[in-house]
């Protein structure tokens, strides 16, 4: 299975959403899940990944397999000198046993990261990984399903993030 995840954060709690689905070509989930995790680490610039990570590791852990495969909504790497975005650091945290796909919507300066464009938009998606070449996992997201700019089952993960019970 192929794993999207996702945080949204209101107050001092935080909304996890994991979709599961199995072929990159997917249009619905295999399954959804939502956790919600309180107490969060207060946001500190430049230390992002001491607020998500444990929310991504909380949620993955409420599954009863880890996927092969994890999407999410940042970087891997912030700069060309391998500094650890939150998709390196998830990586880390798995034993470097599940490659990560970083998909970002705004370009970081300084991040390597490969520039797709889905449907008829003209932004750029910044797609980045860790466990595996970034061009494969820049063709893996420009292939999934959807006429948009952002992939169908991204989409429903952040959705689903922002409607779970937090």
């Amino acid at each position: 299975m192929i794993a999207c995840l996702d945080v949204f954060y209101r107050s001092a709690q935080a909304s996890c959403a994991c979709v599961l689905f199995s072929a990159w070509t997917d249009s619905l989930p295999a399954q959804e899940f939502v956790r919600v995790v309180s107490p969060i680490e207060p946001y500190e610039p430049g230390h992002f990944y001491r607020r998500e990570l444990p929310c991504l590791l909380a949620i993955l852990g409420d599954l009863s397999q880890l996927p092969t495969v994890i999407v999410i909504d940042a970087y891997v790497w912030l700069d060309s000198h391998a500094a650890p975005g939150l998709g390196a650091r998830l990586y880390e945290a798995l034993n470097q046993k599940i490659p990560v796909i970083g998909v970002a919507k705004s370009r970081f300066l300084g991040a390597p990261a490969i520039p797709i464009t889905r449907g008829k938009s003209r932004s750029p998606l910044f797609v980045s990984a860790a466990g595996m070449e970034s061009t494969l996992a820049a063709h893996y997201i420009e292939k999934m399903h959807g006429a948009f700019r952002i992939p169908t089952l991204i989409q429903r993960t952040d959705q689903l993030s922002r409607a779970g019970s937090v």
